[in-house]
């Protein structure tokens, strides 16, 4: 099983998936997600699952039939084909590590994971670890989850005494940027409750996610000749800088842990004539969130006064919500994935989501759908990396649910 898993992993990360933020008149935002998608239709219809499709917007959905006579819970499992746009996702040449030593891996002559920069990579000491090769993202997120759905799939559908209810599988596009659900059928997707396998380190488990919104602010500027600028020029860049600066400092990812929400500029472009400064912002706790659209609007209307009136253009559009108060009421689902992770060794790390997840907004969407650990570490970045063991794990926390749900 573990063999099928990497082979299947290798191949899956292999194809570009890349999703685009900039893109907003399509869905998904690149055809190539497609690619992917339109195999894994081809993988479920081979593995004999039923009800295999792919909508006109590159949702795939497919059934393992039941091979009990009882009345059972439907369980949903959840991945999503695209990679960050962060980082490039072309090209991806993934080097397999095994019985790593515990030191620095130079994945090439400029680029290395380092123990000092990330010393967590020292607990995985003699695992065999799927890295990079210092050019691209890996892709685990989520192609991981992919490969451990796929493979738990392939175990159900192959060893009929293995029993289990009726169990659903789907992936999706464009959660990278925040719009991966936008058009999901839960009705037709029609499961009691479903898992996403799209978390990190082995063992995570969450079913809190932050409170998430974008800002799109636009600084109009006025470009004079610099040598007759005085008293004449507004520079976009410099008011755009002089912005950033007056978000709270000590508020940024890097500052930031556990519950802390914060505000992250993830683009800023621009000239004399107009920039344009992109923030994230996020917060588990649903007062300080609004808190926190408050105070960027407040700035913005600070500069507008200050420059001039129609300086600082603002568009604040809420992504999604903590899905903490959808989960509690059927809390029973955290409570067996806790068992079923204990069951098969693995340590439960509940915590927070420092992120999203699709979960996050199907939950608020009516199927209540927790985070389960995909194993991987440093996603979105070339220093990326996955212990195949964690991933194998992922599978057995899968099938484990799916047993202690038939039982």
């Amino acid at each position: 099983m573990k063999s099928a898993l990497v082979d299947r992993f290798l191949r899956y990360v292999k194809i570009d998936t890349q999703s685009d933020d900039s893109v907003k008149d399509k869905f998904p935002s690149t055809e190539k997600q497609l690619t992917l998608s339109n195999l894994l239709v081809d993988e479920l219809k081979e593995l004999g699952l039923t009800d295999v499709s792919i909508d006109k917007y590159g949702y795939v959905m497919a059934t393992v039939p039941s091979n009990i006579g009882k009345k059972v819970p439907v369980i949903g499992f959840l991945a999503h084909v695209d990679t960050a746009p962060d980082m490039c996702g072309k090209d991806v040449k993934p080097r397999i590590i095994k019985n790593y030593d515990g030191g620095d891996i130079q994945l090439n002559p400029d680029v290395s994971i380092s123990v000092a920069e990330f010393p967590e990579i020292s607990a995985y000491k003699g695992q065999t670890l799927i890295v990079t090769d210092g050019t691209t993202l890996l892709g685990a997120d989520d192609k991981a989850g992919i490969a451990e759905i796929m493979t738990a799939v392939e175990f159900m559908m192959t060893n009929p005494d293995f029993k289990h209810g009726d169990i659903r599988i789907g992936f999706t596009v464009d959660e990278e940027v925040g719009r991966g659900v936008d058009h999901f059928d839960v009705k037709k997707f029609n499961a009691d409750f479903a898992y996403t396998l799209d978390g990190g380190p082995i063992g995570e488990l969450e079913y809190e996610n932050f409170n998430a919104a974008g800002a799109k602010i636009t600084v109009q500027g006025r470009n004079i000749h610099p040598g007759y600028a005085k008293d004449k020029m507004k520079n976009a860049i410099t008011i755009g800088m002089e912005f950033d600066a007056k978000m709270p400092q000590w508020s940024r990812p890097e500052k930031t842990e556990k519950y802390e929400g914060f505000f992250h500029l993830t683009k800023f472009e621009g000239t004399v004539e107009k920039a344009t400064l992109q923030y994230i912002i996020r917060d588990h706790d649903e007062e300080k969130f609004k808190i926190r659209k408050e105070l960027i609007t407040q700035v913005g209307e600070y500069f507008d006064l200050k420059y001039g009136n129609g300086t600082i253009d603002l568009e604040l559009t809420d992504q999604y919500y903590n899905m903490r108060e959808k989960i509690e009421p059927v809390f029973h689902i955290i409570e067996t994935a806790e068992k079923a992770m204990k069951a098969v060794e693995v340590v439960p790390k509940i915590k927070p989501i420092r992120g999203g997840t699709d979960g996050a907004r199907l939950s608020f969407m009516g199927l209540p759908c927790p985070n389960i650990f995909a194993g991987g570490e440093n996603f979105h970045g070339k220093h990326e990396y996955i212990p195949v063991e964690s991933m194998a794990k992922a599978v057995e926390v899968i099938l484990k649910i799916v047993e202690m749900y038939s039982e």
